[in-house]
């Protein structure tokens, strides 16, 4: 008996979604966290010591820090104040505090924005391939006649008209 094209689009949007179970959760998870990056949510303080170039400008030591809008508040002998810290200039010694998320939530987002600087880009061009094959083959999932098939069309015609309607406002 011949297999028709829709049991192989069930059988391999059924396994390939157990597959990326756990990859859609963390996905889902970190998704969710970043909303809030701007902001203190789950981030501790944690204090750093890092010895940088010396005699480098209060602009140097912000983009060597990665501290944007670093600003000095003051200067004492070789000592350059700011918000997060200070530097010693002559030394070149930075002790500052930055917020920092959880090291495994931490490890989540930075999967999550990977480019393809990162060794591991490959794995979202894989799930969002995998996430475009779920969008076609869920049209696989009950025949065309049935009612279920039909509510799915008006179902993802409004989905279409929502993300277009947030893409513009």
């Amino acid at each position: 008996m011949k297999k028709s094209t829709g049991l192989y689009m069930r059988i391999i949007h059924r396994y390939l979604g157990f597959f990326l179970a756990g990859i859609m959760a963390m996905y889902a998870i970190s998704g969710i966290i970043m909303i809030f990056r701007q902001t203190d949510f789950l981030k501790k303080e944690v204090l750093v010591e890092r010895t940088i170039k010396p005699n480098l400008s209060a602009e140097d030591v912000g983009k060597e820090l990665r501290i944007r809008n670093l600003k000095p508040q003051k200067k004492e002998g070789a000592i350059i104040y700011f918000q997060q810290g200070q530097y010693n200039v002559a030394t070149g010694v930075a002790n500052y505090s930055e917020k920092k998320l959880p090291f495994f939530i931490e490890k989540m987002e930075h999967l999550h924005k990977a480019t393809t600087n990162s060794p591991i880009y490959w794995l979202n061009i894989f799930f969002g391939v995998s996430l475009l094959f779920f969008v076609i083959s869920a049209f696989w999932m009950f025949l065309p006649k049935t009612s279920v098939f039909k509510k799915g069309l008006y179902f993802s015609l409004a989905g279409i008209l929502l993300t277009l309607l947030l893409l513009f406002i």
